[in-house]
């Protein structure tokens, strides 16, 4: 093996993470505190276990991680590490995936298996969202009044007809997503399901409306020939179910399994790392139950760590964190044991749990901020909602003054109170960041045009390949449909180019430019045609460059948007990376590589639609606003955690309110929760697990109020120094402070100071 750097030349590890360093192999469950390094700490331990040498050429490390930029961000560290003398980097001898890029490469060996052709389609999320809004929508025509029988029966039939119209189509959506997620984790197929309902010897009404959504759906994939991602987990698991040799060899190529973020970990998840690990495999999980906030989106559960945890022939935490100072910290870990001891409903009490966090060691290269209580303020003033959007726009606007080079950020609950402060912020002429509320889907659009440039460079000749390039180089004239008719039909002209190097490179008698002039084509058109030869002319230059450099010096002419920049960048390295592990590739199989994320397949190698990396870093002097959701594993000076009341971070009291629990639902049901139940109770086998209408509700309830607390502390500990928090009454001036906050300020009051 080329000689390379230690990793640790860049990292000096804590006694925490030295611990997890030594590891010697087997299962290992490590529990990480917020900002305790656990991404630095599971890349130096892959980069050592590759250092180790115990890899033969054909094995690798496999990473497994939540979301789409994380798998960027350990590839670039792992990167850094890996690192010869003269600091190039080595081959990578390591695979990050998120669980539905892992599931794609099981698959995509033997699509045979899961009864796949081998061009199958993965549809995006967006097309998916179309799809079950349709179903949905079908379910509700052909029936209008099936759901009556949980309607309110205070309710009107004016009313009545008002939710039918207004109110249940969003609500059967969302029950079509839980659903139809939901059964896929069960592996039961709209077959089996039919089966199942029909050979039951009680009617299940909501399970009935959704199987018939779920066959629908199915339907609907399989007339496109493609599945969802929900499908790539189910049919990777069961094509390892089902061949042992492919099973065999992926355990043989994988010696070792680091999986982050674990605590988001669904049960089909950790299926298939459990198998691909083996009986006696090396298995590292590492991951936060306290920071698990998407099991309302998901199904995912902590529930699947803390097992882990308990059974890991290593157990390790990680409990030092440089983030914050001593009174953010004192404020998180007082939320913890308050939860655990003293919150009023007992079942909640297993929200939180320790490691605590604890302040990094004397000497640390990352020490924590030096202590100030003074920038805490659990603010007690009972504001309307304007109130609190004009209050919280007032303290940015005089902290902003005299902090001008330090990063700021408002945590809302939902989307529509990040709305609110960022109308009133714009409105001052403060700058802000929204891009954490929401989502573009240039990622796509920028991978095709790429994409449709190199396929062309890749065959120059060919007259169709330039035609399609005409239309990328013309892409800003979509906006102009007159425009883009002409537009069209010149490139229509182009394809009938029976000659193409006439066009570019024309000698005295045989310039087709020329020939066009003869035709009925505008001038203007002429003159844009003369501007595309002389950039395909420059284009061309490029293939003698190596794939990053190629992708870099097309997108300076492509591109003009910061984010389409961003983008090209990233697909610039991933190439790069293919080329560096698939040595005998050329451009058409690194232009194959493009396609893919063109069409979404690569979705889940660090490239979302809602995601081009983030650095609060960036936006010194600017107000980041986002959600708590989408804040999660970032970090700011100062942070506003707005809203914190009983609406928004219910307790399980009766006087709070449950946003799942609709108005216009008789009882209070959460007719989601109802559906879900009623879907395991048609396969479970124990009488006494029956459906009991009410049941799943208040379950439901509970386990919302469980992810509530944990969303509050990692609100909470998004703070570096300084920290407030706000709450509002309502639209209707009836709600409550959260009653975790109304803790946070009374510990606060004996161990620091409220401000107002």
């Amino acid at each position: 093996m080329t000689e390379i750097r230690s990793p640790m030349s860049d990292f000096t590890p804590r006694p925490a993470q030295q611990a997890v360093l030594e590891y010697p192999g087997g299962t290992m469950g490590i529990s990480a505190v917020p900002g305790s390094g656990k991404t630095w700490t599971l890349s130096a331990l892959a980069a050592q276990i590759i250092l180790e040498g115990t890899l033969t050429e054909n094995q690798e490390i496999l990473i497994v991680t939540l979301t789409n930029s994380a798998v960027d961000h350990f590839a670039t560290r792992i990167e850094g590490f890996l690192r010869d003398q003269e600091g190039r980097p080595l081959l990578p001898y390591y695979r990050v995936r998120t669980l539905h890029g892992l599931a794609h490469d099981i698959v995509r060996e033997r699509p045979e298996l899961a009864g796949l052709d081998s061009n199958f389609q993965i549809i995006d999320e967006r097309e998916a969202n179309a799809i079950r809004d349709e179903v949905a929508n079908t379910w509700l025509r052909t029936n209008p009044h099936t759901l009556d029988e949980y309607l309110d029966p205070e309710l009107d039939e004016g009313r009545r007809d008002w939710v039918r119209r207004d109110q249940l189509p969003d609500l059967v959506k969302g029950i079509a997503l839980s659903f139809i997620r939901t059964a896929k984790d069960m592996q039961r197929t709209p077959d089996t399901l039919r089966r199942q309902l029909d050979d039951l010897p009680l009617p299940l009404p909501l399970a009935e409306m959704g199987a018939a959504m779920y066959s629908d759906y199915q339907r609907s994939l399989a007339y496109r020939g493609a599945v969802d991602f929900d499908d790539l987990i189910r049919l990777a698991l069961q094509a390892l179910h089902t061949d042992d040799d492919l099973l065999g060899r992926l355990q043989e190529m994988w010696p070792f399994i680091l999986e982050d973020e674990a605590q988001d970990s669904s049960h089909l998840q950790e299926e298939i790392l459990r198998l691909l690990a083996g009986s006696n495999g090396n298995w590292v999980r590492v991951g936060d139950p306290n920071q698990a906030i998407y099991e309302s989106f998901t199904t995912a559960d902590p529930k699947y760590l803390r097992e882990f945890m308990a059974q890991a022939d290593l157990p390790r935490e990680l409990p030092n964190s440089g983030r914050s100072t001593r009174s953010v910290i004192n404020l998180a870990n007082y939320l913890i044991d308050w939860t655990q001891r003293e919150h009023p409903v007992l079942e909640v009490r297993n929200a939180l749990d320790v490691p605590y966090i604890e302040p990094t060691p004397e000497g640390d290269p990352q020490p924590n901020p030096a202590d100030a209580p003074e920038g805490i303020h659990l603010v007690e003033t009972k504001f309307s909602p304007d109130g609190e959007i004009q209050t919280v726009a007032d303290s940015i606007e005089r902290w902003l003054e005299e902090h001008p080079d330090e990063t700021v950020a408002v945590l809302a609950p939902r989307n529509t109170r990040g709305f609110a402060l960022n109308d009133e912020l714009r409105r001052r002429e403060i700058e802000t960041v929204d891009s954490l509320l929401r989502s573009s889907s240039s990622t796509r659009f920028t991978a095709g045009a790429l994409g449709n440039i190199l396929q062309y460079l890749a065959d120059p000749g060919s007259p169709g390949k330039l035609a399609r390039v005409y239309r990328v180089w013309r892409r800003a004239d979509r906006g102009d449909s007159d425009l883009w008719k002409q537009v069209q039909a010149t490139a229509k002209i182009l394809q009938s180019c029976r000659h193409v190097e006439d066009f570019l490179r024309p000698g005295p008698e045989r310039d087709w430019l020329e020939y066009l002039r003869e035709q009925d084509i505008p001038g203007d058109e002429l003159d844009q045609l003369e501007g595309f030869r002389l950039v395909l002319s420059r284009w061309l230059k490029t293939i003698e460059l190596p794939i990053d450099q190629m992708i870099l010096t097309l997108s300076q002419e492509l591109f003009t948007k910061p984010n389409d920049l961003a983008i090209a960048h990233k697909l610039a390295v991933l190439l790069r990376r293919a080329r560096n592990m698939h040595p005998e590739w050329h451009l058409p199989e690194l232009t194959g590589e493009l396609a893919v994320i063109a069409k979404n397949e690569r979705r889940f190698l660090g490239f979302s639609e809602d995601d081009t990396g983030f650095d609060p870093d960036k936006h010194k002097g600017k107000v980041v606003i986002a959600t708590v959701h989408k804040a999660k594993g970032l970090e700011w000076d100062r942070v506003y955690l707005m809203s914190v009341n009983n609406y928004d971070f219910p307790s399980g009291m009766e006087y709070d309110s449950y946003i799942p629990e609709k108005w216009f639902i008789r009882d209070n049901l959460n007719l989601e929760a109802e559906t879900l139940a009623q879907l395991e109770a048609a396969f479970s086998r124990d009488a006494y697990e029956w459906y009991a209408e009410g049941r799943p509700t208040y379950e439901a309830r509970m386990e919302y109020v469980r992810e509530r607390l944990r969303l509050l502390y990692v609100g909470i500990t998004r703070a570096k120094r300084d920290l407030i928090i706000t709450w509002n009454a309502g639209r209707k001036g009836n709600q409550q402070p959260a009653i975790p906050l109304v803790a946070l300020q009374s510990y606060w009051k004996q161990n620091g100071e409220v401000r107002e």
